[in-house]
């Protein structure tokens, strides 16, 4: 394979966040592949307002927080709402929550409640894998046990997430609480009911580009031969099964960061283990440039949560 995730990480490092967040040091200012892939071009809302809280802390690290932004329905009918965490790309290593302003306002405004979390990024040997698995783990459980103040179901919580967070959204579909040891949020589970993987790496295992394995022996703590479980364990495509989540799988035909191979991949396993999947292909590349493609990964997400999501869906 001549593409891979190294190539991701590159191609993320040369795009920043979206107007009106904070640009990270490292990112020269163009538009991300985040904030690309969810920005929809103004399809019609049930709801027009909206209502945000930023900055609030779903947890400690070392004595850091880790923050959220919270996306609500500024009017909606009593009872409680369906929601969905959203993850940022950056290759792991780059960008935060902001690049998902406009996918939380889209999602608030059709009647969903949003949370766009930051996560802990890998720096040299500094927060490793699976410490970003573990973040987004506790952002999910958190939203659970403080469901009722926000409206929320906690019985229909969904992820999004694009690149480098759709590999993270996959795994909340897909795995139960990998580190559980907060008594806190201990009776709490982190797996959500329904997946959008956009433009997301799903195999790990299946690099053979160097510089790709060089940072993925980094970030994982080791090669491949001598810590082949952490990979595997990495990968969505080797957690397939009939009792996972739902999945919408949207990926780029023309995608050169990660290749349309890796998402036919895990759609082709979750068909296989008898999971319930939707594999939608776009003509164009990882950062969804064309208003026809941030479009059609508006409906595509509105149509696909409101199934699985919404009070009634059976899951």
């Amino acid at each position: 394979m001549t593409k891979c995730v190294y190539l991701l990480t590159l191609a993320i490092l040369a795009a920043s966040p979206a107007a009106g967040g904070q640009t990270p040091q490292t990112a020269p200012a163009q538009t991300p592949p985040a904030q690309a892939a969810s920005q929809p071009s103004a399809p019609p809302l049930e709801n027009p307002s909206t209502t945000v809280q930023r900055d609030v802390s779903y947890g400690m690290v070392s004595g850091h927080p880790l923050l959220l932004d919270i996306y609500e329905p500024g009017e909606h009918s009593s009872g409680l709402l369906p929601a969905v965490i959203l993850i940022h790309g950056g290759g792991w290593i780059s960008f935060d929550k902001s690049t998902m302003q406009t996918m939380g306002m889209f999602l608030a405004r059709s009647g969903f409640v949003a949370f766009s979390v930051d996560y802990r990024l890998f720096h040299e040997k500094e927060n490793r894998w699976p410490a970003q698995l573990d973040d987004v783990q506790r952002a999910v459980r958190w939203v659970r046990a403080n469901a009722a103040k926000y409206s929320v179901d906690p019985q229909h919580i969904g992820a999004f997430g694009h690149s480098a967070g759709a590999q993270l959204a996959a795994l909340l579909g897909m795995e139960d609480t990998r580190d559980n040891s907060d008594p806190a949020l201990a009776k709490y589970s982190s797996k959500v009911q329904a997946v959008v993987d956009v433009s997301g790496p799903t195999d790990f295992t299946a690099h053979d580009d160097p510089d790709a394995i060089g940072f993925l022996t980094a970030f994982f703590g080791g090669d491949y031969a001598q810590h082949a479980k952490v990979w595997q364990d990495a990968s969505p495509a080797f957690h397939t099964a009939k009792d996972v989540a739902p999945f919408l799988i949207i990926h780029g035909t023309q995608d050169e960061s990660v290749p349309l191979a890796q998402a036919q991949e895990l759609a082709d396993k979750l068909k296989q283990a008898g999971a319930a999947v939707k594999f939608v292909t776009v003509e164009d590349v990882h950062t969804f440039r064309t208003p026809e493609a941030r479009r059609r990964l508006a409906f595509e997400t509105r149509e696909f949560f409101t199934q699985y999501l919404r009070p009634g869906s059976g899951r």
